[in-house]
């Protein structure tokens, strides 16, 4: 007597099974900047830089993992925007609040309140525009991307524990300062290197590949020393992104200008 076929099936869907790892990577991402709260309030700020310097590696990693590996999802931009508005938005502004702006009373408070906007507004503007067909302008961030603007802000405490403030500095002046021109630049559509789509030459690998190993070679040896070398130079790289983004700027407009040109006489 034959046995009656069986009409179920285990269905496995590897497209949710590939989301796994970005989106776990992603939720480690909350936890370390929810925890670099915590360290704050204990007043170990060395360990709140550092969980906010791992936040930043994760934020690096998720994405690229999950083109990589096929495992892009909508739950997944979703939840980079949520980490990113914690780690770099929320614990940023709480870690100088208690280190220094607390001082300031409620012009302190307020100043957090202002930059944790300004992220906000950044990650919805930055959704917004992913969603546009790619150009030349991929290469550029409208404005200084959340993790880099929590290094900014974050920079007059880094300086303060490499040892570099050899000049007695007037954190009272500095912090808020930081955190105004930083608030600004997250939300102007100021042109900064994106570092997504950097081509790099077979030959030069072996040399970047070695570089990568020294930095953070160094990262863990002179920690906060390199953060803050780090800072300085991300600093000075924007003005040189303006002028590369007019640069280049000019020349598509000059090439569509030739282009109408040529049509205008085929016609």
């Amino acid at each position: 007597m034959e046995k009656p076929k069986s009409n179920l099936k285990i269905v496995t869907d590897k497209k949710n099974a590939r989301m796994i790892l970005p989106n776990m990577l992603t939720l480690i991402g909350v936890c370390i900047g929810l925890t670099s709260i915590r360290f704050a309030l204990d007043g170990r700020f060395e360990f709140a830089i550092i969980a906010i310097i791992f936040a930043a590696l994760i934020d690096g990693l998720d994405g690229r993992i999950a083109r990589l590996i096929k495992g892009t999802s909508k739950v997944g931009k979703e939840l980079d925007s949520l980490t990113d508005m914690i780690s770099f938005g929320v614990a940023p502004a709480f870690i100088m609040y208690f280190w220094k702006l607390n001082t300031l009373e409620r012009f302190g408070w307020l100043l957090c309140l202002v930059y944790v906007i300004c992220v906000a507004l950044r990650l919805a503007r930055f959704n917004i525009n992913s969603n546009q067909e790619p150009s030349w302008k991929d290469n550029f961030f409208e404005g200084v991307p959340s993790p880099a603007g929590a290094i900014l802000v974050l920079t007059p405490l880094i300086i303060s524990l490499s040892g570099f403030d050899y000049i007695q500095l007037n954190y009272d002046v500095i912090v808020p300062i930081f955190f105004v021109v930083i608030s600004f630049l997250l939300i102007s559509k100021f042109p900064s290197y994106s570092f997504k789509k950097i081509v790099i030459p077979r030959r030069t690998t072996i040399f970047l590949l070695f570089g990568i190993v020294l930095f953070f070679g160094l990262l863990l040896i002179y920690t906060f020393n390199v953060i803050a070398i780090s800072a300085v130079i991300y600093v000075f790289l924007l003005p040189i992104s303006y002028l590369h983004f007019q640069k280049i700027k000019k020349q598509h407009e000059n090439d569509k200008i030739q282009d109408d040109d040529e049509l205008e006489d085929e016609l």
